[in-house]
């Protein structure tokens, strides 16, 4: 008898088993969750020449809750949103908007968005969104990733030097305070739901 690796994201405790009240379910909670990652993007502080947003932590907790398949779901539609023009990203309108965003300093890091999604809701679809330790892991790994794809598309437009210099390592710190603020959280709701 094969025993089944995968388990239920947090959100699933929301959602109907199956039909068109849980399809709806599911693009209502795409659709807020594109709602959080802009107004994660246009919460940023400015530290020097670069701009921090919470965009990252909110990318883990909608793939950490929501599981692999809706987390990427999510983030694909933020995508297109802001392909087709909708000033969605952290810094759009003011530095264009659409395509031409994307391709610009900070398409590594929006692609690089979709991937930290499946790998931290893989993770989560196994349940180790209920241990720390473990979704800690799996979002360290999900943040180097996207740093990467981040990092090797600005390099091909300034430089591997500018790249890290500017693109990689005055992130570093804050980023790791969110991935552990992130492994945090979604194992603390399970927590207290158990009690509850």
């Amino acid at each position: 008898m094969a025993i089944s690796t995968t388990m239920r994201p947090l959100i699933s405790l929301a959602l109907a088993e199956k039909g068109a009240a849980r399809l709806a379910g599911q693009l209502l909670l795409a659709i807020a969750g594109t709602l959080l990652l802009i107004l994660s993007a246009k919460t940023k502080v400015m530290l020097g020449p670069v701009d921090i947003s919470m965009q990252t932590l909110a990318v883990f907790l909608i793939a950490a809750a929501f599981g692999m398949r809706l987390g990427v779901a999510t983030l694909v539609l933020y995508m297109a949103e802001g392909a087709l023009g909708i000033p969605v990203f952290q810094s759009t309108p003011e530095k264009g908007i659409g395509i031409a965003y994307m391709l610009g300093s900070t398409g590594g890091y929006l692609a690089g968005f979709v991937v930290m999604a499946a790998i931290v809701g893989w993770a989560a679809d196994r349940g180790w969104d209920r241990h720390p330790i473990k979704l800690f892991n799996a979002m360290l790994v999900a943040e180097i990733v996207m740093m990467a794809m981040g990092f090797a598309w600005l390099a091909l437009l300034i430089g591997p030097e500018k790249s890290w210099q500017f693109g990689v390592v005055p992130f570093i710190v804050g980023d790791l305070i969110k991935v552990a603020l992130a492994a945090s959280l979604v194992p603390a709701v399970w927590s207290l739901l158990k009690r509850s």
